[in-house]
């Protein structure tokens, strides 16, 4: 017996934008309640994606169904079904938060009887009841990106669709924004988010991993973790570059990546490869250092991949 038909289904979706292949045969499928994020640097062909998912562009190939409805010849269907956040929300910055969402229920054609019981809502639900008076070009960016939310739900879509929502955004607004997605996932709400943020990535329930135009892996966070070949050992030094450079002829060194303060070592075994690496960084003249064994994260994963892809 057939299971439910996922909410996004995609199927060697491509996009060519002159000589730039923008996008180069996605296929994955985002289950209804899930939150499902699409994760690349700048570049990936992620907004592309997201476009084509949206019926704004057709696909140059391949085809992709939203809610059982096919994007091209379906495309105004599924837009009344959606919520849309693009990158840069179009939010009228002389028009108030109150008249920001009325304008919005306006495009929606949401009754005057729906909208009278869903703007308290939003408002209360994106904590900007206090601020519902003020113009939006006077808003935080946090609150921007919180009243583009509540303007992409005035109409109660089922699937939310949010292009890079946190970008540019404080951490604690990021945060905030996160506790609003899970609360409406609670709802039974299917979210579609693309970030460039890993760590945000974490909090998805499945991960697809862009780069290039091309999905490299799809899989939940903690397994995606798993696959990451090698053990890590993380190297807190005050020089980096000398320890890049200490570390560059060791052939314990699978793989040497910095990230913040630290470094990050890739090798097949910690407790063999330690001692050497530790005496190797040592004879450089790097006796103030900290080494130890770290988990990989999303970043590494995603590090390594890439680079085993040959990009």
């Amino acid at each position: 017996m057939a299971g439910p038909e996922p909410a996004i289904r995609v199927e060697g979706l491509g996009k060519r934008f002159g000589r730039i292949q923008a996008v180069d045969g996605l296929s994955l499928a985002v289950e209804a309640g899930e939150v499902f994020a699409l994760v690349g640097p700048d570049g990936a062909g992620k907004t592309t994606s997201i476009r084509m998912l949206c019926g704004i562009l057709d696909p140059d190939q391949g085809r992709a169904t939203v809610l059982g409805q096919d994007t091209v010849r379906q495309a105004e269907a599924i837009k009344e079904r959606i919520g849309y956040m693009p990158q840069r929300f179009g939010l009228y910055d002389d028009l108030s938060v109150d008249e920001n969402i009325a304008f919005y229920a306006d495009l929606y054609r949401v009754s005057q009887a729906e909208r009278a019981r869903r703007a308290p809502e939003l408002l209360s639900f994106s904590n900007l009841t206090p601020f519902r008076d003020r113009l939006a070009g006077a808003l935080s960016g946090g609150m921007r990106q919180k009243l583009g939310l509540a303007c992409a739900l005035v109409h109660t879509p089922e699937l939310l669709i949010l292009d890079e929502p946190t970008c540019g955004v404080d951490p604690v607004s990021r945060r905030e924004f996160w506790q609003i997605l899970y609360r409406l996932l609670g709802q039974g709400m299917t979210i579609f988010v693309s970030t460039a943020y890993l760590d945000e990535a974490e909090r998805a329930h499945r991960v697809a991993l862009m780069h290039k135009g091309r999905i490299l892996m799809v899989d939940e966070p903690r397994r995606l973790r798993q696959n990451y070949e090698g053990q890590l050992l993380e190297v807190e030094l005050a020089d980096q570059q000398a320890g890049r450079q200490a570390l560059a002829g060791a052939p314990q060194a699978l793989q040497v990546v910095a990230r913040g303060d630290r470094l990050m070592i890739t090798v097949h075994d910690r407790e063999r490869d330690w001692p050497p690496l530790e005496a190797a960084l040592r004879a450089a003249g790097l006796a103030d250092l900290r080494m130890r064994p770290a988990a990989p994260s999303l970043e590494d994963v995603f590090v390594q991949v890439m680079a085993r892809d040959g990009r």
